[in-house]
């Protein structure tokens, strides 16, 4: 669930990650499907949804490609991202029902005007796509309401994202750089992990992961590294339509995500000290530890051999640690076997 001390809500130093669920374009144009992801994410335990406003003819051409050729509906791109668009209205349907699940609403904008229609509906953040990294219109447009920034660079040089991340700095808003890769699904070789603490190191700002490989593996090796930010793409089952199915995880799956970064985001803030074992472990010690004790019946005054002694359990009583140094030493008293030896026991 959402919460002030999540990095997007409240992004200060030492913020909890914020956990956001892409919808995308998973709804395929259906307002219900689009509520039905709303209900899925907040069950499964994101801090928030983000969806992508397309206003087609504001973005797009009729000689745009496919990045995958999947609609049998849509004679080209263009008429995809119209069929992809919902009205100012619908979206603030969705941005309220997002509020009563407890969900930090976010929409990836791919125009001045939805940048601009966003901001009438209060996002709780710019997501910037990677395909958008280098429209300074856009970026200087999202910045300049004074919201947080996620840059996503799944598509850029160094140069380019250098030059995107000064130019939302100058607007002097919080910024996080997200390590992307915009493959569909990403394959673990090239998820590029080792981008992450370069970025921190680099910019000196929050840092993430927007993640395209279908599994929760990345998500959690980047959460062990402290990210700010986690972007994973959802989907209700793997038998769902679109081409983004491939690259998302489904939302029992993303359960086991957010599950998993609260768990690692715990242990992460109490690092354990070896120099004083953990009190919950103290009295395990003498369960598990071994002791010296007779590995035989032990007359009084016997000289004790290496033979004589063994180590068992329980740990209460000379650590079997010492054995070596009792060789030697005499007894004051019969011990019958298996006895544990005592300081008082020995001359």
């Amino acid at each position: 669930m959402a919460s002030t001390s999540r990095w997007l809500a409240d992004p200060k130093p030492g913020a909890a990650c914020t956990i956001i669920a892409e919808v995308s374009q998973a709804h395929d144009g259906s307002l219900g499907m689009a509520h039905a992801f709303i209900d899925a994410a907040a069950s499964a335990g994101a801090d928030a949804i983000k969806f992508q406003t397309h206003i087609a003819n504001a973005e797009s051409t009729p000689a745009e490609p496919w990045r995958a050729a999947f609609s049998t509906q849509d004679a080209t791109r263009l008429d995809y991202w119209r069929r992809m668009e919902f009205s100012p209205e619908q979206w603030q349907g969705l941005r309220e029902h997002a509020a009563r699940r407890d969900l930090l609403f976010l929409s990836s904008p791919f125009s001045l005007e939805a940048v601009e229609l966003l901001e009438r509906l209060g996002v709780a953040g710019w997501k910037i796509a990677s395909g958008e990294i280098n429209n300074f219109a856009l970026l200087d447009a999202a910045a300049a309401t004074g919201r947080p920034v996620l840059l996503s660079t799944g598509m850029s040089p160094l140069s380019e994202v250098d030059a995107a991340v000064e130019r939302v700095r100058s607007h002097g808003v919080p910024l996080a750089v997200l390590q992307c890769t915009s493959l569909y699904p990403c394959p673990p070789e090239l998820v590029g992990l080792n981008l992450i603490p370069e970025f921190r190191a680099r910019y000196g700002c929050a840092v993430g992961l927007s993640d395209h490989s279908a599994t929760i593996y990345p998500g959690l090796a980047a959460a062990a590294l402290g990210i700010e930010v986690l972007e994973v793409h959802i989907t209700l089952s793997r038998e769902m339509f679109g081409p983004d199915v491939v690259a998302s995880v489904t939302s029992s799956e993303f359960r086991q995500l957010v599950d998993g970064v609260r768990f690692i985001e715990t242990m992460r803030a109490h690092p354990a000290d070896k120099t004083r074992p953990p009190e919950a472990t103290t009295a395990l010690r003498a369960i598990f530890m071994k002791s010296v004790v007779a590995a035989r019946d032990l007359a009084a005054g016997s000289a004790l051999r290496a033979e004589d002694l063994a180590a068992k359990k329980p740990g209460s009583g000379i650590p079997a640690r010492e054995l070596p140094s009792l060789v030697g030493r005499r007894l004051r008293r019969f011990l019958a076997r298996d006895t544990l030896l005592s300081k008082d026991d020995l001359e």
